[in-house]
């Protein structure tokens, strides 16, 4: 029996707009209004799970999903570089950055590596039931980067081409430890930025 996932990229918040690695910031404005934009163009499912961040929350309620909450949908964590913007951590340690960005194990922020991301993704990915139904997740892009490598068993050197921008769907269809990608980062509704 074949079920689906569509991850749900929340909405923008002013980490998501200033290129800064997150600290549970809520949504923008204009993240908000986009998501009110959107309600409604999801199709059914028997299960909804959200991150435990206050973005993903919001983007859900928004959507008019009531949504239960799953901690291995929870974001990439940063470490002791939550809050602050990129361009500040690579003037101030380039060569952790480099590490970090280069080296899938490294984790110089003292947080989640790019190995242990994929791990938990792919783990929580075996965990959806194989019962023919839909589960919608609504979660954050680098959960969303790591489902896709996990469903097209793709080295962890590719996750950084994988662009997902705020509020799309990306659908996944199989069973546990047989996903496929079906369609990626979709907007849900149209961008004019």
């Amino acid at each position: 029996m074949s079920s689906r996932i569509t991850l749900v990229s929340h909405s923008s918040t002013s980490a998501t707009n200033s290129a800064a690695f997150a600290s549970d910031e809520p949504l923008d404005a204009r993240g908000a209004g986009r998501v009110e934009q959107a309600r409604g163009r999801l199709p059914r499912a028997v299960r909804v799970l959200t991150s435990p961040a206050l973005a993903c929350r919001q983007t859900a309620d928004g959507l008019g999903l009531s949504a239960v909450i799953e901690p291995a949908l929870a974001d990439w964590d940063p470490g002791r570089w939550r809050g602050r913007m990129l361009d500040e951590v690579v003037a101030a340690e380039p060569h952790a950055v480099t590490a970090w960005l280069s080296e899938p194990d490294s984790a110089p922020h003292g947080g989640e590596s790019r190995v242990q991301l994929l791990a938990r993704v792919a783990d929580w990915l075996d965990t959806v039931p194989d019962d023919g139904g839909h589960t919608v997740a609504v979660t954050h892009p680098a959960v969303v980067r790591s489902a896709v490598l996990a469903a097209l068993d793709a080295p962890l050197s590719a996750f950084w081409r994988i662009d997902i921008a705020p509020l799309t769907a990306t659908q996944l269809r199989g069973s546990p430890g047989r996903w496929t990608l079906r369609s990626t980062a979709a907007p849900l509704v149209p961008r004019h930025d």
